[in-house]
């Protein structure tokens, strides 16, 4: 954890007086100039002289935020980097690229999406339609361009994928087009059938038999990996997404009082959340803690490939997946959320506090008035929740008074 706070920095706001440098620790420094005006700065010593860089403003950067751009920029700098350098060869760049595919595509992911699902989309693109398209004026696009990425996302073998792919491509040059950057919609006429193919939902969720047998193969299977493990194990457990846990830096979790706080910023709702952690997360948090040394992130990454993002990629357990010789029917990473969410009501919770546990937004007018966070409840909804996998763990044949239809 750093050195700042959200309520200091809001009180020093509102004070308007200026501030020199406020520091977090590690160079990150909260400033504020007499004209009000708050920023993050990062100080720092390259080629023996003392340098700052300066990340962004505050509140638009959050402290959460300033602090995971701070330990990417400590990362750059270790290396090598000349980050200044960098930061003004990328201004460079852009200045040149202002009419091409990639500067238009960035704009509206920035503009139109949540800045949860942002990352995750810009990953998308970079691997599947810049590569391609990346360089071209958007009214230099055309359907054909657009026919061979999808063909090419299925050929990957990732056909949702493909689906995500044409539906932003949709709203993407629908954007263009109002604000006359394009005069035609090169996906408008396609539909998932040139893509990914219809999706039909999805209801599977593993029986506690199920989830016995998965935690006995993932204890024994040789090429999984600890870290791997866990993290299966925590999204079982507490039924948050795959990108908030893998994404998640130290400095939202205080494990001492059992909770992880995940700002807006990084939820699908765009609404914080404060998660209670049982006494057995915060026990896996804790080895995690160990395992990833001095890392400010819980999975720091293991690959050069993804070391400039300071985390592991989210793909990373869709392959450890591979590697557990489980014998179950098939079942995605998602699953295991509507799992947790089956296995809940199973136990006796109330469905209002059961939909919270998962960070859902509760519909209708009871979403609109009730603004209570039930922690209380949902703590204890996990911890009984933690008791059945311990048993399953176990012997598995001790199971909680009151889980019933689920088994």
């Amino acid at each position: 954890m750093g050195n700042l706070s959200d309520t200091q920095l809001k009180a020093w706001v509102r004070s308007g007086k200026a501030i020199a440098g406020k520091s977090d620790g590690s160079g990150l420094t909260f400033t504020l100039s007499k004209a009000g005006a708050a920023a993050w700065v990062l100080r720092y010593r390259y080629g023996g002289k003392q340098k700052e860089y300066t990340i962004g403003k505050y509140p638009d950067i959050t402290l959460a935020d300033a602090r995971i751009t701070a330990s990417d920029l400590r990362g750059r700098i270790q290396r090598g980097e000349n980050i200044a350098s960098s930061k003004q060869a990328e201004k460079a760049i852009d200045a040149l690229n202002m009419n091409v595919f990639k500067s238009l595509a960035n704009e509206w992911i920035e503009r139109g999406m949540a800045e949860s699902v942002q990352k995750k989309t810009k990953a998308t693109f970079n691997r599947y339609v810049y590569p391609t398209i990346g360089n071209l004026p958007p009214n230099e696009i055309h359907p054909q361009h657009i026919d061979k990425i999808l063909r090419n996302i299925v050929k990957a073998g990732a056909p949702t994928v493909s689906n995500d792919v044409l539906r932003y491509f949709k709203r993407l040059f629908s954007y263009a087009r109002k604000r006359r950057m394009v005069s035609d919609n090169p996906a408008a006429d396609f539909d998932y059938s040139d893509a990914g193919g219809k999706e039909s939902s999805r209801n599977r969720a593993l029986s506690l038999k199920e989830i016995k047998t998965l935690l006995k193969a993932m204890s024994i299977a040789p090429a999984l990996g600890r870290d791997n493990e866990l993290a299966f194990k925590l999204l079982l457990l507490l039924g948050v997404r795959k990108c908030e846990l893998l994404t998640a830096p130290w400095c939202e979790f205080d494990l001492d009082k059992g909770i992880w706080c995940i700002p807006e910023n990084r939820t699908k709702t765009t609404q914080a959340v404060d998660i209670p952690l049982p006494p057995l997360a915060v026990k896996w948090f804790q080895e995690l803690k160990v395992r990833a040394a001095r890392s400010e992130w819980v999975f720091p990454a293991r690959r050069i490939s993804t070391r400039k993002l300071g985390h592991i990629s989210p793909d990373t357990l869709n392959l450890a997946q591979t590697r557990i010789n489980h014998g179950l029917n098939h079942f995605t990473i998602h699953d295991l959320r509507r799992t947790v969410r089956t296995q809940l009501a199973a136990l006796g919770i109330s469905p209002h506090i059961a939909e919270r546990v998962l960070n859902h937004k509760i519909p209708g007018v009871e979403g609109i008035y009730d603004k209570y966070d039930y922690i209380k409840e949902r703590r204890q909804a996990l911890e009984q929740w933690a008791d059945v996998l311990e048993s399953l763990e176990g012997d598995g044949n001790v199971i909680p008074i009151g889980l019933k239809a689920a088994q």
